[in-house]
């Protein structure tokens, strides 16, 4: 591969330092043909092993819970035209420059940002950090997963109905005033206390679970990508097969037509909604794993010549799709479940109508339709009926609406953990349902996990040879690690934690490392120059309006996202929904000055390594400076060892590596000692006359 012209912009090389991004982006060949310095270096062992790892990473727990709320709450099928409009030009651009920047490096974050510039290294450190928040709370959600799966086990569901109290012998108050799934998720999963400031002391239960996660976790990936490759042929496409089997199973419910209806009714306007925009955006932007280094650490062990273009649009449509998919098993699913609450209330209504007929009261109103068979009413009768006499049958009658029912919309946990455990407890064989769930929910958040846990361990063991000798303790303490400070979500009051790592700890740092990485290839390195060197890899150059996406549409964009944000936390102010036991409700509360204090040092910690990596290269540039100021005079003390430079001679312009001069002030040194040798031979200018030795 040939070297790339020197950049000729002394802003540009200010940003460079020193000049680490003078050569093409791509890994050198070594004489033999072979990579230099790859030899080691770990490889898939198939094309179908990184693409099911990279799926497996973007694909995750947000698709199936976070997907279909946004979607839920923002216009359907309006909403998804929004996501795929700023899939196109946001999610794809940033992802295929991610994927080929990994791929031509052939290193972890840390190198690929080191490598265009000792200033930018900070950005790699950045995504170490949030990468190891984000394992933190992640592996508490899996060990969720794994206490419901070993309660799955049972028939009935334990969720299935209200426990009774024993010294009342009457049904438990907290469960009887919300639900029986509520009240096994907040009382006997969490034992959650009512606020964040009640911590409360562990819960041994999900202690245990926890353990097993890291265990799990750690065994997958002790062996680098050739033992967590093998897992992710079970777990990345496990979850598939359960979501379709869920969606057969769906179709076949009352109700899913309904749901479905309500999934993919357009509601254009939503598109003036800036906060629908930002919604939008960032699950892009998460969806796609962007800003974590996990994508460039799974790309870098791919072969140089690999088709990443086509990678990044086909892990981007299948990650499209399988958000559509988990929509479609969601919203079959909520749909049953609005239609299952909305004859339940029916039912009622009409059984109070029943006590009303019995004692002999009857009114001009009194309905058309057979009362003591609620079976044979359905819901758009009863509210026919209700529309007209709403305002005579008092208080006790109430309106039961399906639409109100589907509006109520779940994310995340709740999706999950409330709203899903209640319909399986419905299903006949309800245990084998439930454990199908669980288990695919196992998968998805540990394939996701591999990938996380691969954007920490590949830039640590790329920069720090040490490190690389010692995959195995690196790999197992850090997951210990990890144990150790995940045990704060095992606290009673854990939970809020987790919310407040989900909100939080991740989203303004991982948009400010995307910001850095677009500006750094866009503006530094240069998209011409990083064009070329996906065409020395590709064997074809990419469309050139990724040049323009790039360098505007990417960037301001990011930017916008970025203020939207910001302001938005701001202006609204950090607050977390809190669980009350006497009320058996949620309410939204604000976090107390010393959360909001850790909010604030969470998201500086992960911030920080970009201007002090900047701070840190200029200052080593400064003491480099120094030390060829004070060799420079020594030269001049000796200047007899050396033959005098005609001042218009010149370097060879294909001379390999010269660097460029930082500045005027720091001219480069003409002569370098090479080996235990006083002098060595400089290239020659060629004159019209005659050729001129230089050499001593």
């Amino acid at each position: 591969m040939t070297e790339k012209p020197s950049i000729d912009s002394d802003e540009d090389r200010t940003w460079l330092g020193e000049g680490q991004s003078e050569t093409q982006l791509a890994s050198v060949d070594g004489p033999d043909g072979v990579e230099a310095n790859d030899e080691d270096r770990p490889a898939w062992d198939s094309k179908i092993q990184y693409v099911l790892a990279q799926v497996g990473f973007s694909v995750g727990l947000g698709n199936v819970w976070r997907f279909p709320y946004l979607c839920h709450q923002n216009g359907g099928g309006a909403f998804m035209l929004l996501y795929v409009f700023l899939l196109l030009v946001v999610g794809v651009p940033l992802f295929f420059m991610e994927l080929a920047a990994g791929q031509s490096i052939r290193q972890g974050s840390i190198g690929v940002w080191k490598h265009i510039s000792p200033k930018l290294a900070g950005i790699g450190y950045s995504s170490c950090v949030v990468c190891f928040y984000v394992a933190l709370y992640y592996n508490v959600i899996i060990a969720w997963s794994l206490f419901y799966m070993g309660n799955s086990f049972q028939y009935p569901l334990p969720w299935h109905q209200c426990p009774i109290d024993v010294n009342t012998n009457d049904t438990v108050k907290e469960c009887a005033s919300s639900s029986p799934t509520s009240y096994f998720w907040f009382r006997k999963a969490l034992n959650i206390t009512n606020s964040i400031e009640e911590s409360g002391e562990f819960n041994p239960i999900m202690t245990g679970c926890l353990l097993a996660a890291w265990a799990i976790v750690s065994l997958a990936m002790i062996k680098g990508i050739k033992s967590s490759a093998r897992v992710m042929y079970f777990s990345s496409v496990f979850p598939y097969v359960v979501l379709f089997i869920f969606l057969i199973r769906g179709l076949l419910l009352d109700g899913a037509m309904e749901g479905i209806t309500y999934m993919f009714y357009p509601k254009l306007e939503i598109w003036g909604n800036v906060q629908v925009w930002r919604q939008a955006a960032t699950q892009v932007f998460f969806a796609l794993g962007l800003g974590y280094g996990s994508v460039i650490a799974y790309s870098s062990y791919n072969p140089v010549h690999n088709n990443c273009h086509r990678d990044a649009l086909m892990v981007s449509g299948i990650n499209f799709m399988t958000s559509v998919l988990a929509s479609l098993v969601v919203f079959v699913v909520l749909g049953f479940r609005a239609k299952t609450i909305a004859l339940r209330c029916v039912a009622k209504n009409l059984g109070l109508l029943n006590i009303m007929a019995s004692d002999g009261s009857t009114q001009h109103w009194w309905p058309w339709f057979n009362i003591s068979d609620p079976s044979s009413v359905s819901i758009g009768e009863y509210r026919e009926w209700y529309s007209h006499y709403s305002s005579m049958v008092g208080p006790n009658i109430t309106d039961c609406s399906l639409e109100e029912e589907m509006s109520k919309g779940v994310e995340g946990t709740g999706l999950a953990f409330i709203a899903f455990t209640e319909v399986m407890a419905l299903f006949p064989a309800s245990p084998f349902w439930s454990t199908l769930f669980f288990l695919m929910l196992l998968n998805l958040g540990l394939s996701t996990m591999f990938g996380t846990m691969q954007g920490i361990l590949t830039p640590l063991m790329d920069n720090f040879s040490l490190l690389g000798r010692h995959r195995t303790k690196l790999t197992v303490c850090s997951c210990a690690l990890g144990f150790v400070i995940g045990l704060l979500f095992t606290q009673r009051s854990g939970n809020y934690f987790v919310t407040m790592f989900d909100d939080y700890s991740a989203t303004l740092p991982l948009i400010i490392v995307v910001i850095f990485e677009t500006i750094s290839v866009a503006w530094v390195y240069g998209t011409d120059r990083f064009l070329d060197d996906i065409e020395v890899m590709l064997k074809w150059r990419p469309p050139v309006v990724y040049k323009y996406l790039w360098k505007y549409v990417c960037v301001f964009a990011m930017v916008g996202l970025l203020a939207a944000s910001f302001l938005r936390m701001v202006f609204k102010g950090p607050t977390y929904t809190a669980w009350n036991q006497e009320t058996a409700s949620e309410k939204t509360l604000a976090y107390p000055g010393w959360s909001l204090a850790m909010i604030v040092l969470l998201i500086v910690f992960a911030s920080l390594p970009v201007p002090v990596g900047y701070i840190h290269s200029m200052l080593q540039n400064r003491r480099l400076q120094h030390g060829h100021s004070e060799e420079r005079g020594t030269q001049e003390m000796h200047r007899e060892f050396y033959t005098k430079c005609s001042s218009t001679e010149q370097l060879d312009s294909n001379s390999h590596q010269v660097p460029p001069e930082e500045d005027e002030g720091f001219p480069r040194t003409t002569f370098l000692p090479t080996g235990n040798e006083l002098y060595r031979l400089l290239p020659q200018q060629e004159d019209e006359d005659e050729e001129q030795d230089t050499g001593v």
